[in-house]
């Protein structure tokens, strides 16, 4: 069975709305680890020796895929309940997730070399040149608690395309749907052993991964620090980073400002703004500040706070109340400082109210780190330029975005805010399964989205062959 390794204690998982126990799943201690990452050394040799073939791969990707889309409910109940995801939210989630394993599944039966052009050179005369690619190898993967099906499948997806075993270990507060995915795989025909969730602590289960000489790659999803301590410790692997970001939208006068409050309501508060990608950073012209500010307050309040499982639900818990107090105190620090709270910032029990704060400086903390919460700062500016180097005027580079109704300004912004994807009149807050995704700076390194992915956990092999 591709499950978690049960050598160690349980950790109990509970629901961030109301802590109740949820369910008990079984840890790994470092033994463990070592033992799944052996058995996925022999999945390797295995797919070396043609009997996981790219065909089957993919059919075992387009068959989960499916499988996945008919059980879209009950994947979405299991995010909502780990993660406190609305479950509306939540089903978008899992629908993402079949677009990602489908995606992953074109990749498996698409993946190839290039032709070299050996007849270029006179040295290359008589020879014809080609590249393979083949998997990387063992790769240990790391993933968070903010989306616990779909960056689950982002990592092995294109992993199980590109023919390389998996050990993943999942966010420890919301394991639930990455065993759920492991459970659907493998009953979908992945071999047994090509994937295994190993629960447990990062000094743990994470540390072993990312020590052991038989993992070639570590694909991480998470915080900066912790991002970038890995890439230290492991300098011989390959090592993808998808990391944070405090994400700019900058609106101009001849924008749509009133699309972009109602884009905001969702961007800046979805999943109590636990995404990399939420909107935090409002930069808004002067001369519509005061309309646009009150547009988005208008929205903002007919958000419904609640149950994650409650239809109606738009905001619910955050993943800790550690992180409730956080955010709440970046909040009080903002408003000490000079900021304005026009609504929110109020503890509702496991909950903190979407937040609006006007006035925000830039060396607050809710404007140069993540915030990470439900709250999104707006602050004026009368130069274009100025917008735009105040945006990139940052640690983070994942993505930003612009909304004007120049040509000639979206192509500026475009060749020159510093991020990894800029977006014209679309939040920063926007992506589609299939895009190249990933940032700049402590924003990571690499490039996510199956086709992409699937290159990073390949290697090619060049062939000369003498005619």
């Amino acid at each position: 069975m591709t499950t978690t390794q049960a050598s160690a204690p349980t950790i109990t998982v509970n629901a961030p709305f109301d802590g109740h126990a949820i369910d008990e799943v079984a840890t790994t201690d470092k033994a463990g680890v070592g033992t799944a990452i052996g058995r996925a050394g022999q999945m390797l040799r295995s797919v070396h020796a043609g009997e996981f073939p790219a065909w089957k791969r993919a059919e075992v990707l387009d068959l989960a895929a499916r499988t996945l889309r008919d059980r879209v409910e009950e994947f979405a109940r299991t995010i909502a309940l780990e993660a406190a995801k609305p479950i509306r939210t939540a089903r978008v989630e899992a629908q993402r997730a079949v677009s990602t394993l489908t995606y992953s599944a074109v990749e498996a039966r698409t993946l190839a070399g290039h032709m070299v052009p050996m007849e270029g050179s006179e040295a290359g005369a008589g020879k014809l040149a080609f590249t393979l690619r083949s998997p990387i190898g063992v790769i240990g993967a790391i993933s968070p608690f903010n989306f616990p099906l779909n960056l689950v499948a982002h990592k092995v997806g294109p992993a199980i395309a590109a023919g390389a075993p998996v050990v993943l270990k999942p966010a420890s507060s919301t394991p639930l749907s990455a065993l759920a995915l492991a459970a659907l795989l493998n009953e979908c025909g992945l071999p047994d052993g090509f994937l295994t969730v190993t629960a447990g602590a990062g000094s743990t289960v994470g540390d072993a991964l990312v020590h052991h000489d038989d993992i070639a790659m570590i694909t991480f999803t998470g915080s900066p620090d912790v991002g970038w301590a890995i890439r230290a410790a492991a300098p011989r692997k390959k090592v993808g980073l998808e990391l944070g970001n405090n994400a700019p939208v900058i609106i101009e006068p001849d924008g749509d400002w009133q699309r972009a409050a109602k884009l905001i309501k969702t961007a800046g508060f979805s999943h109590a703004g636990q995404s990399c990608i939420s909107t935090q950073r409002i930069l808004v012209h002067e001369s519509i500040a005061a309309q646009f500010t009150a547009a988005l307050e208008a929205e903002v309040k007919t958000l419904v706070v609640g149950d994650p499982l409650d239809e109606h639900t738009d905001v619910s818990a955050l993943i800790s109340t550690a992180e409730r107090d956080r955010v709440c105190e970046w909040v009080s620090e903002a408003v000490h400082g000079g900021a304005t709270l026009v609504t929110g910032g109020q503890i509702d029990g496991t909950m903190l109210q979407p937040t609006i704060l006007t006035g925000v400086a830039d060396d607050m903390k809710v404007s140069y780190l993540e915030v990470f919460g439900p709250v999104v700062g707006i602050s004026t500016y009368r130069d274009f330029d100025t917008a735009i180097d105040r945006a990139n005027d940052t640690r983070y580079g994942l993505q930003a975005s612009v909304f004007t109704a120049r040509l000639d300004r979206a192509m500026h912004a475009v060749h020159h805010l510093d991020f990894g994807g800029v977006l014209v009149n679309e939040v920063p807050t926007y992506r589609a399964d299939q895009m190249p995704y990933g940032g700049r700076r402590d924003s990571g390194n690499t490039r996510e989205g199956p086709a992409y992915a699937v290159r990073e956990m390949t290697q090619e092999r060049l062939a000369v062959i003498q005619l």
